[in-house]
């Protein structure tokens, strides 16, 4: 912006030097001179101003600021950016013949050719709000200004110095080719406005592009100008968004040739098959790729290989008012007179040497053919015309503001005779119109137009040069919301698969594995990890942990149900258990039957029949609860699986209490300090004792099971991948006191059968208790920590083992020897046989 401030100043100060001198000598200021410019006009009751880059100024006179500068003078005339100030001049006069539209006011125009130089824009500027009268007597600055408002400038830079200034005094100006971003800042640009979308939406353009093929590793390329730089700048965010990288990013030199050799060499060892740029010169970097024989190169350009190009529009009639432009003898049209002059190659007679043809205003321009006269790709003039209407009606539907309701101070409207340029601001951000092609124009919050692109392609045509055809559109603003429409089939891919490249740092990781980024390089470069257990990943590159009752599948692409685990009749171990269970009943009632059989029997009497059935009732239920175990858990078997088991082996229990104290008792009797101790433990004490000890059990099960009750639980803590269907235990309180009442009737009857051990007898029953309980024991004290660190179904198991185990530990050591006995010794089943012993130690 040092530039734009050198030049603020230099023209403040050639033309406030100038008025100030004459306003002392008069009440008018009389104007010193003028830069010259070459421009068209045409007086009207409305002027509107136009800045175009017509000729080219290639090397600017030096300001000394000594002495009064040198007039610039343009050389390389462009016809396409005649074509475009020809438009403007073409929508004026169809406005002008449109009853309809400003009706009763003659729209006029000052246009103006910038050069191609910032300096010669600015000055352009100036005299297009200054005025070019020669003498000024309105000291009070009042009355319109000259223009209304300015169409131009093309150049994104030109725009950005202009607009600064103009905004200055709100002077709206609309560019027609200015794309930079930055332009969209309403706080520095106030009343700038455009009908090409900004750069900010033509790269979002492209990345719609670059996404829709699944481009994500690109090279960019960029021109060291404002249009580049903010281009760039917003390519890279924006492709940070879409998930992709940037794989290199160089600046284009202008005149550099070994920076554009080592920008080839980076294109060349990049591994990017798709390369954006941002420049309006690609040529000198073209001519090194193409000797270096650079192929394999997708090119993604403002209007280039595949890209996007601004909107291409048609305009009825212009071809027909291009073809009749003549010039005329108004000096301020000078810039027609150039045209003419290189359209036919002459000169006027006023600036002819000797031997260069002389024009005679008789040349025809139906015979030629070149970019003045093409209107098959009007891009940048369809851009000019949709300003000049914008321009039109704003002004239009300032005309039909009625006085008290209007959109200013008292709700008062603008005076067409004193208009001033911020009241044209308000009108123009409100415009919304359709254009005769169909598209619609309007501005948004930041003067910006609808963004809306063709998609174009290189296409080879049979004479071997290249046709330009448009594959598609980019519209944010389509009604049915998609984006970017392409007819793929349509395209050309200059490739020998005819298909579109792949350009990815590293191909997308299939399904079950995530992404892993290597150290040091872009996102889009990664390596393929697989998930962990119980997660899994899609396209995305992400895993995702399963719901809490689903498990990865194998190739962990989808979420499967876990499987349910619990001890089933199928199970082999299910199977095994139960088989024990029931023989363990079997066993029960087989001795049952025995020693029903032989119930009148010394081994059976002398044991306290009643007691020994007691017992093994209580086993046989102890044997059967262990199928409660067993099978899917329910609310019932939940709660009746402890409550059973618990029960069972206290009735067991006790019974083997109170049978180690009757053989006490017994012991104690044959004595003669001992003969009332029977008294205390006859049939109804036993039976009372056992029926109180069990009562003690039912009674904490019942308040167990009716407080915080065995439920059915589907844990996934003990195994992630699958779901243990068990049964809570509810309280762990509860739980505790019924295995510790058992152990504390096991424990009192060990110890009294421990102390009972060696009672006279040949049959001594307190020996065979102590082995009983110490085996009963042991097992429920192994049980615990195999218990706890069992997972699963193997924790039921263990459960049930220790029952079967302690149960059958029980039925062998009271039972066994007695059956032995009884079936394969009978003779030993006798009064004498048994008090034998008791005898000879006497």
């Amino acid at each position: 912006m040092w530039i734009t401030l050198n030049i603020c100043l230099y023209l403040s100060f050639y033309y406030n030097s100038a008025f100030f001198i004459s306003a002392f000598n008069s009440d008018s200021c009389q104007s010193q001179g003028h830069f010259k410019l070459n421009g068209m006009y045409q007086d009207g009751n409305v002027i509107i101003g136009g800045l175009f880059e017509i000729q080219h100024l290639k090397v600017f006179p030096e300001l000394s600021f000594r002495m009064k500068p040198e007039q610039p003078k343009c050389e390389e005339f462009y016809m396409s950016s005649f074509q475009q100030a020809q438009t403007m001049v073409f929508a004026i006069d169809e406005i002008n013949k449109n009853p309809k539209l400003l009706p009763n006011i003659t729209l006029g125009y000052h246009l103006y050719d910038n050069c191609l130089k910032l300096v010669v824009a600015f000055r352009a500027a100036t005299t297009l709000i200054s005025g070019t009268e020669e003498t000024f007597s309105n000291l009070n600055c009042t009355g319109s200004p000259p223009v209304i408002a300015i169409v131009g400038d093309p150049g994104s830079t030109h725009s950005i110095a202009v607009s600064s200034v103009l905004g200055l005094f709100r002077v709206p100006m609309i560019s027609y080719y200015a794309t930079c971003s930055c332009l969209s800042d309403r706080k520095k640009y106030p009343s700038f406005f455009r009908t090409i979308p900004s750069d900010a939406f033509q790269v979002r353009a492209m990345v719609q592009i670059l996404k829709y093929f699944g481009w994500t590793w690109v090279g960019v390329l960029y021109s060291d100008d404002d249009y580049g730089i903010y281009a760039a700048q917003s390519f890279q965010q924006e492709m940070q968004r879409f998930g992709g990288c940037v794989a290199f990013s160089e600046i284009i030199p202008y005149d550099n040739h070994r920076d554009i050799q080592r920008i080839v060499t980076v294109i060349k060892a990049s591994t990017a098959r798709v390369v954006v740029a941002f420049s309006t010169d690609l040529l000198p970097l073209m001519d090194e790729l193409l000797l270096q024989n650079v192929t394999g190169r997708q090119w993604i350009a403002s209007e280039g290989t595949l890209g996007i190009a601004i909107r291409r529009g048609e305009i009825k009639g212009l071809h027909e008012f291009l073809l009749r432009l003549h010039p005329d003898s108004d000096p301020r049209n000078h810039l027609v007179r150039i045209f003419w002059e290189n359209m036919f190659g002459c000169k006027f007679e006023n600036g002819s040497k000797d031997g260069e043809k002389i024009c005679t205003v008789q040349e025809d321009l139906n015979s030629t053919v070149n970019e003045y006269n093409d209107v098959s790709e009007l891009r940048a003039s369809y851009n000019v015309y949709k300003a000049v209407y914008a321009l039109a009606h704003a002004l239009h539907d300032l005309m039909q503001c009625e006085q008290g309701r209007g959109p200013f101070s008292d709700n008062s409207c603008a005076d067409i005779t004193n208009l001033q340029p911020w009241q044209m601001v308000h009108y123009i951000q409100k415009v919304n119109f359709t254009t005769g092609f169909g598209d619609h124009v309007s501005f948004d919050e930041n003067g910006d137009a609808l963004a809306i692109y063709d998609v174009m392609n290189w296409h080879p045509s049979s004479v071997g040069s290249i046709v330009v055809r448009t594959v598609g559109v980019v519209n944010e603003g389509a009604a049915t919301g998609k984006v970017l429409t392409l007819v793929e089939d349509a395209i050309y891919w200059n490739f020998e698969t005819r298909k579109p490249p792949r350009s990815v740092c590293s191909e997308s990781c299939p399904t079950g594995t995530r992404r892993a980024t290597r150290k040091g390089l872009p996102v889009c470069c990664f390596d393929c990890l697989p998930c962990a257990d119980g997660e899994i990943s899609n396209t995305s590159g992400e895993c995702t942990v399963c719901p809490n009752e689903f498990w990865s599948s194998p190739e962990k692409n989808r979420c499967i149900p876990k499987a349910v685990e619990f001890l089933s009749y199928g199970d082999p171990l299910g199977i095994s258990l139960t088989t024990a269970s029931l023989l363990g009943s079997c066993f029960c009632a087989l001795v049952m039957v025995i020693f029903t059989h032989h119930r009148n029997t010394p081994v059976v009497r002398a044991n306290n029949s009643e007691l020994s059935f007691l017992l093994l009732l209580s086993l046989k239920l102890c044997f059967l609860c262990v199928l409660l175990f067993i099978g899917r858990p329910q609310l019932w078997t939940c709660q009746l699986r402890h409550a059973m088991f618990g029960i069972s082996f206290v009735l067991c229990v006790s019974s083997i209490l109170v049978k180690t104290m009757v053989v006490i008792a017994v012991f104690k009797s044959s004595r003669p300090e001992g003969k009332s101790a029977m008294k205390w433990f006859g049939a109804a004490q036993q039976r009372g004792t056992v029926v109180v000890l069990t009562a003690v059990q039912v009674v904490i099960c019942a308040v167990w099971l009716s407080t915080a009750s065995p439920t059915p639980h589907k844990n996934i803590l003990y195994i992630r991948s699958k779901i243990v269907y068990e049964c809570a235990i509810g309280s762990v309180t509860g739980f505790a006191i019924l295995l510790g009442y058992i152990g504390l009737l096991a424990a009192v009857s060990f110890l009294l059968a421990f102390l009972a051990r060696n009672l006279p007898d040949n049959f001594n029953e307190a020996k065979f208790i102590t082995f009983s309980m110490l085996i009963f024991c042991a097992v429920w004290i192994a049980f615990i920590p195999a218990y706890v660190s069992s997972p699963g179904k193997y924790a039921v198991a263990v459960e049930i083992f220790a029952i079967l185990a302690s149960s059958f530990g029980l039925l062998g050591a009271i039972f066994a020897p007695k059956c032995y006995i009884i079936i394969l010794h009978p003779e030993r089943n006798t009064k004498k046989a048994i008090m034998g012993r008791t005898g000879k130690n006497k």
